[in-house]
């Protein structure tokens, strides 16, 4: 049984990756943007604070992923991991449940490019729809929250899936 958890800027490829591992592996999938969409939606976008809005959309993330793991499901978790509470949450459930923690970074260092995938992907109400400035990006690339181990795998996810998916999937199973 595996819990992982997925990083990335958003529009770097982590829901695409996500999808593809729960095909290959039947885990259920945790997706934030889901969560904190329904959330915005049913308060109304104007009627709640977002940094509210997201709190509470990873309270009840985690005890979903909590469930699931209880439950002998492996489990999988969309979001960009922004905080280090994130990696101490999902090392200790993980612990927690003797599953295996995995943490998978879809990295990829090109503004346009992201900017392109978030201008044409179908856009939840939680999700940003461009990148807001240079110097945002750059920060947010640079100081990803990882896990202090180097028990983490970073995958170039500029790249097709095809190139990149097995490497995954191994790392998970090791």
């Amino acid at each position: 049984m595996f819990f992982l958890q997925m990083s990335g800027f958003p529009g770097s490829g982590k829901s695409t990756l996500s999808r593809e591992i729960a095909k290959m592996t039947g885990a259920i999938i945790i997706d934030h943007d889901i969560v904190k969409t329904a959330l915005l939606e049913s308060f109304g976008v104007d009627d709640i604070d977002t940094r509210l809005a997201g709190k509470i959309s990873y309270d009840i993330e985690w005890a979903l992923i909590d469930f699931h793991l209880s439950q002998g499901h492996d489990v999988i978790l969309d979001s960009p991991c922004l905080y280090v509470e994130m990696v101490e949450k999902g090392t200790a459930v993980a612990k927690k449940h003797d599953a295996k923690y995995k943490y998978v970074e879809c990295y990829l260092n090109d503004m346009q490019e992201i900017d392109n995938r978030l201008q044409n992907r179908k856009r939840m109400i939680s999700q940003i729809q461009h990148v807001e400035s240079e110097e945002l990006f750059k920060e947010w690339i640079e100081n990803s929250k990882k896990p202090s181990d180097s028990h983490y795998l970073v995958v170039d996810s500029g790249q097709p899936l095809d190139c990149y998916i097995n490497e995954v999937v191994t790392y998970i199973n090791s």
